[in-house]
């Protein structure tokens, strides 16, 4: 990753992803399109968001984002094999932690908004059409774009994000290689007390 401002603001655009009634049965470039608009259209015109109200960017980030992640997917694959081992009391720790850490993330991404556009491509479908690849491009004023591409599958008959990769890293990838650095070195139940402190210091349940 060149830069953590680029990260977050790159992940803003998972907002594009929406689970709502309306979008239930969209496919997955029509989805990213539409939703987009949309929330684009509230982070211009909410003044409190603008003015860095971060309860509000919680929020916001609680009810927008976190829903639109098969989350369960999502854990399994940044813990790998150490998912495997662990207690259910760890998996539920684990999952309610790194569940604040994402929201912690895109909360300051929307912070830092700042009118960029954004350019869609059409979706990439797998053979089975239950995998899809929807590539974005961030532009910015100054600087070079940013590409994000969305991973989506279909879960219970609606797309589901399970990575994303902004400039060529994963997300995925990028949280496993952190935590299991840490796993290795103290064990997992260490990697939790870290996340459940720095949540707590942000303000975050």
């Amino acid at each position: 990753m060149k830069s953590i401002l680029k990260f977050l603001i790159s992940t803003l655009f998972i907002m594009m992803i929406s689970t709502s009634t309306g979008y239930a049965s969209t496919e997955p470039y029509d989805l990213v399109k539409q939703t987009a608009e949309d929330v684009l259209s509230i982070l211009k015109s909410d003044k409190d968001i603008q003015a860095g109200d971060q309860q509000k960017i919680y929020a916001l980030a609680e009810e927008k984002i976190l829903p639109n992640f098969d989350f369960d997917r999502v854990c399994r694959m940044v813990l790998g094999k150490n998912w495997r081992r662990a207690t259910d009391t760890q998996k539920q720790d684990f999952k309610k932690e790194f569940r604040s850490l994402l929201m912690r993330t895109y909360a300051s991404a929307l912070s830092k908004f700042k009118n960029q556009a954004v350019e869609y491509k059409p979706a990439q479908l797998s053979k089975d059409k239950k995998l899809a690849r929807v590539k974005t491009e961030i532009l910015q004023d100054s600087g070079p774009s940013i590409g994000v591409d969305y991973t989506l599958r279909v879960k219970d008959g609606v797309w589901k994000v399970f990575d994303i990769t902004i400039e060529k890293i994963s997300l995925v990838t990028n949280y496993r290689s952190q935590f299991s650095s840490e796993i290795r070195n103290n064990g997992l139940d260490s990697l939790i007390a870290k996340l459940a402190a720095k949540n707590k210091k942000a303000g975050v349940k």
